[in-house]
């Protein structure tokens, strides 16, 4: 269903946060979005959409403090919804419940509506167009159909429909970061982690991804260049899955960063390194 968000493509399937309160983000996560709840232990919970899958870690640590504005980290990660219905449907509940929504847009990949959970990490839910419309004459990508989303039609798609949770086939679509610089962070993820760059907007952001998809991780230096690091108790993303098709591809992955000057390390049976900006990021085969 997703072949951009599979094997032998590289992408993002699960990400982990920090949160102030447990139980105020399970009530967002589990009694609004209708996530399952997969496994808890003690103050770490993982969720998942098909009861099998999880998709989100939500973590209560000691000491947690509020999130710092102003630093890199987690800019958003976005669900990707499998049809236009589930995300109408989705829109209906949220406007029906007041939840504070950031914004809707189309981009021509896709249509895309943000917001937040209660700690301020934030969202975005998407839907994929036709993958068949996303490209100009010459064969790249056209993103000149930004504007905003045509939410009334939209929310015609739900039929009347009623949430029920988030749907099964739902997937990590990518996830965007704030970085501290662009030229570190093109380095990292092109050269060490082998990402096809899509597009760089000067002075701002880049996105890249694997097997044409329009992206499956963005960067931008909104927060600052040179922006710095969050306190490590601060509310945020503690890390991010990026998988890889096998273990000769992350052996050489891990060799190519190695050679950049970048740390992996093994732990728990896992490997795992840092962006230039401290996102942490788990290689997963």
């Amino acid at each position: 269903m997703y072949p951009y968000h599979s094997k032998p493509n590289t992408f993002v399937n699960h990400v982990h946060l920090k949160v102030e309160d447990l139980t105020r983000s399970l009530e967002f996560y589990q009694d609004l979005m209708g996530f399952q709840l997969l496994n808890q232990s003690g103050n770490r919970v993982e969720l998942t959409a098909n009861g099998i899958t999880p998709l989100l870690t939500i973590e209560q640590p000691e000491g947690i403090m509020p999130k710092q504005t102003g630093t890199t980290g987690l800019y958003h990660y976005a669900l990707l919804l499998p049809s236009r219905k589930d995300l109408g449907k989705l829109i209906t509940l949220l406007l029906k419940e007041k939840y504070p929504l950031q914004g809707a847009s189309y981009h021509g990949t896709h249509d895309a509506l943000y917001f937040a959970d209660p700690d301020g990490n934030g969202i975005e839910v998407a839907v994929d167009t036709d993958p068949s419309t996303w490209r100009d004459k010459t064969g790249q990508l056209d993103f000149s159909k930004n504007g905003p989303m045509d939410v009334e039609s939209v929310i015609a798609a739900a039929d009347g429909e009623k949430w029920n949770g988030i749907p099964k086939d739902t997937i990590i679509g990518h996830i965007h970061l704030h970085v501290s610089g662009l030229e570190k962070t093109k380095e990292f993820y092109h050269k060490g982690l082998g990402l096809d760059i899509i597009i760089v907007i000067q002075n701002q952001g880049v996105f890249f991804s694997s097997g044409g998809y329009h992206h499956h991780i963005a960067a931008n230096i909104w927060n600052g260049k040179n922006a710095p690091k969050p306190n490590p108790n601060s509310v945020g993303m503690l890390l991010y899955t990026f998988v890889l098709p096998d273990d000769e591809t992350r052996n050489a992955i891990i060799e190519k960063l190695e050679t950049l000057g970048y740390l992996v390390t093994a732990e728990n049976g896992g490997f795992f390194t840092e962006d230039p900006s401290g996102n942490r990021i788990q290689l997963y085969c």
